[in-house]
């Protein structure tokens, strides 16, 4: 069963969100999240790596348009690529259907937690050499989220 990645997303939001919910009612939304954070990190860490180890190739480009495309299946984003190398892949996310469900639920601050917070996590699992700078999202009001992977290049 191939379920795209957004409808993943609703599924999981259905259990998580009341279980962050009642975390918080009990420890408080700081303490929470970062709990919560802790406990997702390493899935999200050895998801990136399943993902970067079934790609052949170094083209960071390829590999990472690869991996948009998986995300925005569903009509779950769309995005406009700024560049696409060897070194880099740059994209503006225009919208995105992933905050628009969190913010339908009435909880942007746990879909910023739950979804936007797994993409360094995720590219934390490609390895030492790959950067992702990322400075506003959608889930958190912004017009655009703003992707910018790049290969650190050695000095």
């Amino acid at each position: 069963m191939n379920v795209p990645v957004i409808e993943q997303a609703k599924i999981q939001a259905r259990v998580l969100v009341p279980i962050v919910k009642t975390l918080e009612g009990e420890l408080g939304t700081e303490r929470a999240h970062t709990l919560v954070r802790k406990a997702l990190g390493d899935l999200f860490r050895r998801h990136g790596e399943e993902f970067w180890r079934s790609k052949t190739g170094t083209d960071l480009g390829q590999r990472m348009a690869s991996a948009f495309g998986t995300f925005a299946r569903g009509e779950a984003l769309e995005y406009r690529v700024l560049e696409q190398s060897h070194d880099a892949f740059e994209i503006d996310v225009q919208r995105c259907r992933y905050a628009e469900f969190y913010k339908e639920l009435g909880e942007p601050e746990l879909g910023f937690l739950l979804v936007c917070s797994a993409d360094f996590l995720f590219s934390e699992g490609f390895g030492g050499d790959i950067e992702l700078t990322r400075t506003q999202t959608i889930m958190q009001g912004a017009s655009h989220c703003d992707f910018r992977y790049r290969r650190k290049i050695a000095d």
